[in-house]
């Protein structure tokens, strides 16, 4: 089963991307690893529903119905809702919030007009404001290497519950994909291996079925017949 996203790109300084989709037909596909919450909207057959997503440390089948939309608001890393921490929603325990008419939800005892893929920043900046979004910019600055006045222990305790993931972790998830992206565009998978830095190609073809849920050969095949 695919889907065709479209994606488009966010002003917020917490938003990674704003994405939509629909599904044509009833199936299963993979659901990648994920080192980003989100926030999705689903609607089918007249019900909607709102979903707070956390990390996801490897691939998983997962399956949708036919003629289903979804729209989704991906964070930035160390974006997270201290309501609903990114490490009590990681591998698809997804909180469900309660829907309070169609086109409403509850969150923090109040109804929330459920946002859509043009007017999500202004959600995201109402959520700001009413401090049920935080960003910890610990997070960014321990990916860049910048050293902090903190000790390990109180770095690594900021960093997981910002994230909900070590940050080796996050590392391990964030190479896959752009082993993934390489083989896709062409690259060999030798190259690939020496471009992301894996050890030997067998390091890669773990990595990628983990992360990815695919073989480097299964994803040079598919690129190819696309």
């Amino acid at each position: 089963m695919q889907f065709s996203f479209e994606e488009r790109p966010s002003d917020s300084p917490l938003i990674e991307k704003i994405w939509r989709t629909q599904s044509e037909q009833a199936g299963d596909f993979t659901s990648l690893a994920e080192s980003r919450s989100e926030i999705v909207v689903a609607r089918y057959m007249g019900q909607i529903t709102v979903t707070v997503r956390g990390p996801e440390t490897k691939a998983t089948t997962a399956s949708a119905p036919a003629d289903a939309e979804f729209f989704g608001i991906v964070f930035k890393l160390g974006t997270f809702m201290p309501s609903l921490l990114p490490r009590n929603l990681m591998d698809r325990r997804d909180a469900h919030l309660l829907a309070a008419c169609n086109h409403s939800f509850w969150l923090d005892s109040s109804t929330w007009e459920i946002p859509n893929f043009d007017n999500a920043d202004t959600f995201v900046e109402r959520l700001v404001r009413e401090g049920l979004l935080v960003h910890d910019s610990v997070v960014g600055a321990v990916l860049q290497g910048q050293p902090q006045p903190f000790s390990p222990r109180s770095l690594q305790y900021r960093f997981v519950r910002a994230t909900g993931l070590p940050h080796k972790v996050i590392q391990q998830i964030e190479r896959a994909k752009c082993a993934a992206t390489l083989l896709e565009n062409g690259i060999s998978i030798l190259d690939t291996v020496h471009e992301t830095g894996y050890f030997d190609q067998a390091h890669l073809s773990n990595s990628l079925k983990r992360f990815i849920g695919q073989t480097p050969t299964q994803i040079v095949r598919a690129s190819v017949t696309e």
